[in-house]
């Protein structure tokens, strides 16, 4: 009864997670829809991975100070379903791009309340457990929402035009958030006395140990999460990490600032390419398939040889796939052989990105002493959310003088950090 009780609000949650899901392509679509060019796209992306950063910090604060949760997360919720609901009426873009960072301002800061609120009261044994349990049905609601609009949008488009259709979409993911919201505040449970509070430390090393159902990730690698950016500071590198530990965070900003710079104007590329809003979506969600079907096979390589080579192979591979997308579109366009190869080569980049994020964690918590393994694991996300930042405003300023000039950047810069990764190797052997 107590394993009911304690996980009976997770399907609001995941419920919220459709609509984060549905959110994270229909919004840069829309703006392509309203004339959005791929430079407007790179301001939407980058302001939808910097405004995380005080969305985690006030509200996790609060939290902190308060010792509520219920109350926060349901501020997120109903933040969701507003934004949802108001885009479609927006026809400015600079309007739209406000509206999409509030979402994503939302998002970022329910995941550390989340995180707290799934483990409060809970023995320390069952910690890692909620916490995957919270990671599978933000996972699921995730790419369900990718999964809705690909069916949604391909069932109305043959009534009505290509932008009523998304507006219907919109409507559909803010039905799912006010869902949530209402199945939510029946079950979400009490705020815990502060007897229940769980120990920051312990807490820190039961998400570093938590499985993660990170099919978002595919395609989304630095949507707002849990970090802190006072992590960056210089004197952590200097007298916190190890100069292996630090050499790689330096890899990792510069493969996720690559990352960006392939996916913030990707939407803009299909859409000029002659794929409609049904395609794109189908497209996405191949892609985040092909990530959530390579976890396991990610997993057994990264445990059967060394991680470094196995990384440097899932790293390799996304950063030939990326400017492959741009000489197939200018090869075969937007026909049908057009469209399957470009399916394959997503299903190559979703794949990559199971080897990539399983094995950049392992590196992370190896490289990192034990006492501070949670802090190098929060240095690593705000590098990603950084990067994702970074190159959300570069990738849109390289597709203004062209595609292949931005995807070609875009696995250059992955391949730059192949070769920090390969540094890396030689020292630590």
């Amino acid at each position: 009864m107590l394993e009911q009780m304690s996980e009976r609000w997770l399907p609001a949650w995941g419920l919220a997670a459709v609509a984060f899901g549905g959110a994270s392509l229909i919004v840069p679509l829309y703006v392509v829809e309203l004339g959005g060019e791929a430079f407007d796209l790179g301001i939407l992306f980058a302001t939808g991975s910097f405004v995380g950063v005080p969305g985690a910090l006030i509200f996790g604060n609060l939290a902190d100070k308060t010792g509520k949760r219920r109350i926060f997360v349901i501020l997120a919720m109903v933040l969701t379903a507003t934004t949802m609901l108001v885009i479609p009426f927006l026809d400015q873009i600079l309007l739209v791009i406000i509206a999409n960072a509030l979402l994503w301002f939302g998002f970022a800061a329910a995941v550390p309340v989340l995180t707290l609120l799934a483990v409060a009261g809970e023995p320390e044994n069952r910690w890692s457990d909620l916490i995957a349990r919270l990671n599978k049905f933000q996972g699921i609601g995730w790419a369900a929402g990718l999964a809705l609009g690909f069916a949604l949008i391909a069932g109305a488009s043959t009534v009505v035009d290509t932008i009523t259709a998304q507006r219907w979409f919109f409507g559909a993911c803010a039905a799912c958030a006010g869902a949530g919201l209402l199945l939510g505040l029946r079950t979400l449970p009490p705020d815990p006395t502060a007897g229940e509070e769980p120990s920051p430390r312990r807490l820190r090393r039961r998400i570093r140990d938590a499985p993660r159902f990170n099919i978002r990730g595919a395609a989304f690698p630095f949507t707002p999460g849990r970090f802190d950016p006072r992590d960056l500071h210089p004197r952590n590198f200097v007298e916190r990490f190890s100069p292996p530990l630090g050499l790689y965070f330096s890899a990792v900003l510069i493969i996720f600032t690559g990352f960006a710079v392939f996916f913030a104007p990707l939407p803009a590329y299909l859409a000029d390419s002659g794929h409609g809003s049904t395609e794109i979506f189908g497209l996405y969600l191949v892609l985040n398939v092909g990530a959530a079907a390579f976890f396991g096979r990610a997993a057994m390589l990264a445990g059967k040889y060394e991680v470094i080579p196995v990384h440097m192979g899932g790293l390799l591979a996304r950063g030939i796939a990326l400017p492959l997308v741009a000489v197939v579109g200018v090869a075969v366009g937007g026909t049908l052989v057009g469209l399957g190869a470009i399916s394959l080569v997503f299903i190559v980049i979703g794949m990559s990105w199971a080897v990539i994020a399983v094995t950049a964690a392992t590196l992370v918590t190896t490289l990192a002493p034990a006492a501070i393994r949670g802090e190098a694991l929060g240095v690593y996300g705000a590098l990603v959310a950084v990067g994702g930042g970074i190159g959300g405003f570069v990738g849109g300023w390289l597709a203004g003088f062209g595609y292949v000039l931005a995807f070609g950047s875009a696995g250059g810069l992955v391949l730059v950090g192949i070769g920090v990764v390969r540094l890396l190797a030689r020292q630590t052997s």
